[in-house]
């Protein structure tokens, strides 16, 4: 089949569906800037407005995981299994997942990213603790798996070129919301990881990417088809993301949150998603008799942190930053807590100073917020609602006006249920 780019273009934007050849050339061409970002541009808008079947959303995955290596870890001696999420607001779960996971028997490799906006990175988190290294290579990342059971560390450059470059297109271009392709740049990243199993936290809700579950569902749906299509055993919790996950947003603050998860404590939503999630990886890892709750109780769990982080360079004993100056909100009367925007906590911790607005900005390691309640908390006018921190108080302001209208107080005596964590299972 003879290609050119205006003809694959041609295709999509006609609404038929693009032959194997036309998705492997076209993505080999763009990875080698044959293909210009305009053009690539144009087919990604014609792929939000017209969709792609199972079939074509799988070989586009395959063509992105095939511009670049696949890493293999078949010399390891316990079955690997990883976990993603889609983002959120106080989303601190790999954290005490990664070692808990470990602790039972699996072995984790987890390549995270970092933050953007109003969603929280785990790599940001995880710099706050002093030494602590993200970039390794690929044979240093297989020791501290091999000898700890968890790594947590950035992607290398190898790992999906080809997403690489799109993803940053879709950012600058409106097509960020395209199911299919939101869909094939997780999973060509996750595949070419070379994990075993992985199980996906498909967030929903305000402060999540996917706003509607329907959304949430079918994304879900997609990346567990893709996943056992390429031989990754693959299923998904669709999770609530409309209130903030546990009561700290921001870097060096949601660290010291998952040490208390690690320790025996922490927040009952931070606990439940992380047991949770834990249970679906172990299954899936073929380890379905684990018990991850005897691990936190046990403090193994602990201990595989505390090796994990040493491994890369991070002192698990130091004291983690924090923020020169700090605000409180009060609460203007009393009653119950009945709602607690997750995109308006978010947004206002990245103007504080915890996210970024460009991939290059720098993060601040100890700003964000600490909540003191959550929805179904009874809670006292003049007493604090939330702190804010910030080494520029500055912000401040800037902080508040997103915070204005982002919760409810009901009066006292009213019901109110909470909102279960986990809303739904997508098995694989």
């Amino acid at each position: 089949m003879s290609m050119d780019v205006i003809s694959v273009i041609r295709t999509k934007r006609d609404r038929g569906a693009l032959a194997p050849e036309q998705i492997d050339w076209v993505i080999d061409a763009y990875t080698r800037g044959e293909v210009a970002d305009e053009q690539m541009s144009a087919l990604a808008m014609a792929i939000l407005l017209n969709g792609m079947s199972r079939a074509e959303i799988a070989r586009w995955t395959g063509a992105m995981i095939a511009s670049g290596e696949r890493m293999d870890f078949s010399t390891l001696r316990r079955h690997t299994a990883d976990k993603h999420s889609t983002g959120g607001v106080g989303d601190k779960i790999t954290l005490p997942l990664a070692p808990l996971v470990a602790a039972c028997g699996a072995a984790v490799p987890q390549l995270s990213g970092r933050g953007l906006g109003h969603t929280g990175g785990t790599l940001d988190k995880l710099e706050s603790i002093p030494g602590w290294r993200a970039s390794l290579s690929n044979s240093e990342m297989l020791g501290v798996l091999a000898d700890t059971g968890a790594v947590v560390c950035a992607a290398g450059d190898g790992l999906a070129p080809a997403d690489k470059k799109l993803y940053a297109l879709r950012d600058v271009t409106g097509t960020v919301e395209s199911i299919p392709l939101i869909a094939s740049s997780i999973m060509s990243k996750k595949i070419a990881e070379g994990t075993g199993s992985l199980v996906l936290d498909v967030k929903t809700g305000s402060g999540a990417f996917m706003k509607s579950i329907e959304d949430a569902r079918e994304l879900a749906s997609t990346m567990v088809e893709l996943g056992n299509d390429h031989g990754v055993r693959t299923r998904a919790l669709l999770t609530d993301m409309s209130t903030p996950l546990g009561l700290t947003v921001g870097n060096a603050l949601e660290v010291r949150e998952s040490v208390e998860v690690l320790a025996g404590g922490g927040p009952a939503d931070v606990v439940e998603l992380t047991l949770a999630l834990a249970t679906e990886m172990l299954a899936a890892a073929g380890l379905p008799d684990a018990d991850p709750a005897k691990a936190l109780a046990d403090g193994s769990a602990m201990d595989h942190w505390r090796r994990m982080i040493a491994a890369q360079g991070g002192d698990p004993g130091a004291e983690l930053p924090t923020a020169r100056e700090k605000q409180p909100v009060m609460v203007p009367a009393s009653g119950i807590l009945t709602r607690l925007d997750a995109y308006a906590v978010g947004l206002a911790a990245w103007r504080l100073g915890a996210g970024r607005a460009r991939k290059e900005d720098p993060v601040q390691a100890g700003a964000g917020i600490e909540l003191h309640a959550k929805p179904g908390d009874p809670v006292t006018a003049g007493r604090p609602l939330m702190t804010l921190y910030s080494d520029t108080p500055q912000t401040f302001a800037y902080a508040l006006e997103a915070l204005a209208g982002s919760y409810d107080i009901a009066p006292q005596g009213t019901e109110f249920a909470v909102s279960p964590i986990v809303l739904e299972r997508v098995p694989g």
